[in-house]
């Protein structure tokens, strides 16, 4: 079994006891928005900035799971490349919000855990919401080799 055949199977595992999927899809999406601007809310060391404006640890967290996908699969990847510039540019975004960030940023993060255990309700508990957490950056994936599966495109 393949990297990516293991971690869509495990994602795949942990999607069998939900109990409301639209609540459980939007859920995931402001999770994962919420935690990548709540990382790019941390203070920024002086060398980092140096590179760039934009690097922040939103960024290199992003960066780092496009790596990855890469990794794992790279027709996947490719198509992950337009999910992580909207996610890119809602985060840059956000940080031109001034004070919103933070409290925006905690807010989603917050409303989509609270959506995770909702969705997961009476049949899986928090066992399957954490699990859901530690794999916030599959569920895109697994909603993309879903669309590729049945477009029939090789993952």
């Amino acid at each position: 079994m393949s990297d990516t055949d293991h971690w869509l199977e495990c994602y795949a595992r942990n999607q069998r006891d939900i109990r409301y999927r639209p609540a459980y899809t939007l859920a995931a999406g402001m999770l994962v928005l919420g935690l990548v601007a709540m990382l790019s809310a941390l203070p920024v060391p002086d060398a980092l900035y140096a590179i760039s404006p934009l690097l922040n640890w939103g960024s290199v967290f992003l960066m780092a799971s496009l790596v990855y996908y890469f990794i794992i699969s790279v027709p996947l990847a490719i198509g992950m490349l337009p999910v992580i510039a909207a996610i890119m540019a809602f985060q840059l975004w956000l940080g031109t919000t001034d004070n919103w960030q933070r409290p925006f940023a905690a807010l989603m993060t917050l409303a989509g855990v609270a959506g995770l255990c909702l969705s997961h309700y009476g049949r899986g508990g928090l066992r399957a919401v954490s699990r859901d957490i530690q794999l916030v950056m599959i569920a895109p994936l697994w909603a993309l080799a879903s669309l590729y599966r049945r477009l029939g495109i090789p993952l």
